[in-house]
């Protein structure tokens, strides 16, 4: 007692002449250095031999949450260079396992849904801005039933229909766009993208009534859905912030109109008027138990339709008209092709056009690799599941991430893999290699699709979640370039053949604002 009394009261006096605030600031930092000490502790002698290893860091809960938000590809390779391809991270506080590579593709994307799920990760990110049930917020068989009715949409007489709906959208657009004005000037590139892909997508999959409402109201409703997928919303999607209040405002209201829309079609609508667009074939769908779609879940489904693809579309063309501007060889290029194929007249695109631009087809391909939209796709595990060819057991405990974009980022099959060269994708080139896997098709419910995740490159996914707008996507994607080609040419404003870097706060890789090009009309 006589040692406690010989520091307790001198530290009890010491402490009586602070201040409070100066108590608490202490209490604090002494609590935080606890919290780190026992942190690292924890990570240095309390490893489980039969998980995964646990990248170090330093703080609890914040983990490697900042490194890895900073850039993805580069907190990936580093981890994979000390721990190997499978290994854990601490994102906002959740164990957070990564298991990159064809096999950690395979593992995670065509993983059996009684073991792991995608609807409890984002569920609370879609369901708001996509409203209920709908997408995640209904049983999966549900899910796959939606999709299989908007797949039968995407049908090659549909592609046909679109090609010329798509480049007079582009056409008409560059005419009256204030960034286009005149014989050449400089333009922002992710914003005037933006608003081509909303334009093209909304006019071919839902029709003329729903594209001509983007002229007033709806491009501000969709802003504001839009911002519903901020990454804060993994955790705070409940919370009254001001840019949830307009989310939830905007949901109600687009909804609302796409009811009325569908009810106008079935009391005025002849097939014939909207036959390619989604929205009609849903409006004549019925699930399997015989229900009709009701009209509440076909306007939260063309919700989905738009906002799911807008991103990945938006984002992809930027990206190449950003690579063009720093290669205007490349853009020429692209010119001679149309005039060498199509003629020297360049008569008005057609669906089976597309698939003669060879050079076209293989710049999209390489965008694709280098700028894939999404670079981590996680999924819930839900029971144990054994790696393969290790002692590992990932626990339900854990999130499971993948990164298809890491994979199409490996020099092993993609040689110098940072250098964007579409030229790697002619035949005999030798630059990229593993990408003649023969593939497996499953149908998961709404079809055959390819289930193969062996390839290094997977822009669109794998297994039950592929993005079933692929097909959609290189036809609005090529049509849109092959057209911008024709009207125009562009380089870097400096003429260097820099690209801006990518911004990754988002969940998606989108361009760093502004990216600025210079054009000039041919």
């Amino acid at each position: 007692m006589g040692v406690l009394e010989t520091i307790a009261g001198p530290l009890a006096q010491e402490i009586s002449q602070r201040s409070t605030g100066t108590i608490i600031a202490a209490g604090v930092a002494a609590f935080v250095v606890l919290a780190v000490v026992l942190n690292v502790l924890n990570q240095v002698l309390f490893a489980n031999p039969n998980e995964p290893p646990v990248v170090f860091h330093w703080l609890p809960i914040i983990g490697s949450t900042i490194t890895y938000g900073i850039d993805p590809y580069r907190f990936f390779f580093d981890c994979r260079a000390k721990y190997g391809d499978v290994f854990t991270f601490i994102l906002l506080g959740k164990k957070t396992t990564v298991y990159l590579g064809r096999k950690g593709n395979d593992f995670i994307l065509n993983g059996k849904h009684k073991d792991l799920n995608a609807e409890e990760i984002y569920t609370v990110l879609t369901t708001p801005v996509f409203g209920k049930d709908v997408v995640y917020d209904c049983p999966n068989a549900k899910l796959m039933e939606q999709k299989k009715f908007m797949k039968i949409g995407l049908s090659t007489e549909a592609f046909r229909s679109y090609v010329p709906i798509i480049q007079m959208e582009v056409e008409n657009f560059m005419k009256r766009s204030s960034a286009f004005k005149g014989q050449k000037g400089t333009a922002n590139i992710p914003p005037a993208m933006a608003e081509i892909t909303i334009y093209t997508a909304s006019h071919t999959l839902q029709g003329k009534e729903v594209r001509d409402r983007f002229d007033t109201s709806f491009a501000s409703l969709y802003h504001d859905l839009d911002m519903g997928f901020s990454p804060i919303n993994f955790m705070l999607h409940w919370a009254p912030l001001p840019h949830n209040r307009a989310r939830d405002h905007a949901q109600r209201t687009v909804a609302s109109t796409y009811m009325d829309i569908i009810q106008k079609r079935r009391a005025q609508a002849t097939e014939a008027e909207f036959k390619s667009d989604i929205m009609w074939q849903l409006m004549r769908s019925s699930y399997k138990d015989g229900t009709p779609v009701p009209d509440k879940e076909i306007a939260n489904m063309m919700i989905a339709l738009l906002m799911a693809g807008q991103h990945s579309s938006s984002s992809s063309i930027s990206w190449i008209m950003l690579r063009l501007a720093a290669r205007p060889d490349i853009m020429e290029e692209l010119y001679q092709e149309q005039i060498e194929v199509l003629g020297a007249d360049l008569p008005d695109l057609k669906y089976e056009d597309l698939s003669k631009l060879t050079l076209h087809q293989n710049i999209l391909k390489e965008t694709l690799r280098l700028h894939t939209p999404i670079h981590s796709i996680m999924r819930k595990v839900t029971t144990p599941m054994p790696v393969s060819g290790t002692k590992y057991v990932i626990p339900t405990s854990h999130t499971l991430m993948a990164s298809p974009g890491c994979t199409s980022r490996d020099a092993e099959y993609f040689p110098e893999p940072l250098e964007w060269d579409p030229h790697r994708w002619d035949i005999g080139s030798g630059r990229v290699i593993g990408n003649d896997q023969d593939e497996e098709f499953q149908d998961y419910g709404y079809g055959m699709i390819s289930k193969g995740a062996s390839s290094p490159y997977l822009p669109f996914g794998a297994g039950r979640h592929r993005c079933i707008g692929e097909q959609f996507a290189n036809v609005q994607l090529i049509t849109i370039m092959a057209t911008v080609v024709r009207l125009f040419k562009s380089k870097n404003p400096d003429g260097s053949k820099d690209v801006i870097g990518t911004d990754y706060t988002s969940l998606f890789t989108r361009p760093l604002e502004p990216a600025v090009v210079a054009w000039e009309r041919r």
